[in-house]
């Protein structure tokens, strides 16, 4: 049976301020996504004591609690590998930072870089409750696409890959920014790590094949 674990930070708690403060950071991942890879592990524990029983009964139950929190521990892992301090992040993927791929990319994805900053934006900061707003590459078209998911579940496209992620839960945060939401979002291209996000874009695009296997 696969066993979580929470990955270490790529950075100290301070190295993305003053975007998110040291006491988020700490409490984002000590504690809120800690009790995600928690309740992964946990739920696989009962789903395997559930079918040695036969309770066929709880097994819906069960794997939608599973698929909550496995959600929700690969989207945080994500989000801390797409940050990176202020000095080093932000601006937008250019060609001549070895991150050309991704900018054409979202280019041809959006129209611009503009275009898909706003559309990215509006999906963080109009999500209803808590959520996500998602960068996903989607292999059938081979093109990039937007999309919100709500809590840590849904609304991606069948095999699509997230490779840029920004949470929208409060606690990502409410202790910082409190109901201002949409400053958040807005603060948060400042530390967009490209170089991970383009990385995770060339992967993505290598993997495309495995939906279009001849019969």
């Amino acid at each position: 049976m696969p066993v979580y674990t929470l990955p270490d930070l790529p950075y100290d708690y301070a190295a993305l301020a003053p975007v998110i403060s040291p006491e988020i950071i700490e409490l984002h991942h000590d504690k809120h996504h800690a009790a995600y890879v928690k309740g992964a592990n946990d739920t696989l524990e009962q789903l395997a004591e559930a079918r040695d029983k036969e309770s066929w009964g709880s097994i819906n139950g069960l794997e939608k609690n599973l698929a909550f929190h496995l959600s929700g521990h690969i989207l945080h892992s994500i989000y801390w590998q797409n940050m990176t301090g202020p000095k080093d992040g932000g601006g937008e993927p250019l060609a001549a930072d070895g991150v050309g791929g991704l900018a054409e990319a979202i280019k041809e994805s959006f129209g611009s870089f503009a275009a898909f900053k706003t559309q990215l934006s509006k999906a963080a900061a109009t999500t209803q409750g808590s959520g996500w707003g998602v960068l996903a590459y989607e292999p059938l078209s081979g093109r990039l696409v937007v999309e919100q998911v709500y809590d840590h579940q849904g609304n991606v496209g069948q095999g699509s890959t997230p490779i840029l992620v920004f949470d929208a839960w409060e606690h990502a945060f409410y202790l910082q920014y409190r109901n201002q939401k949409v400053d958040f979002v807005e603060a948060m291209w400042r530390v967009v790590n490209w170089q991970d996000v383009a990385k995770r874009y060339e992967a993505a695009k290598a993997r495309a094949d495995v939906l279009l296997l001849a019969p």
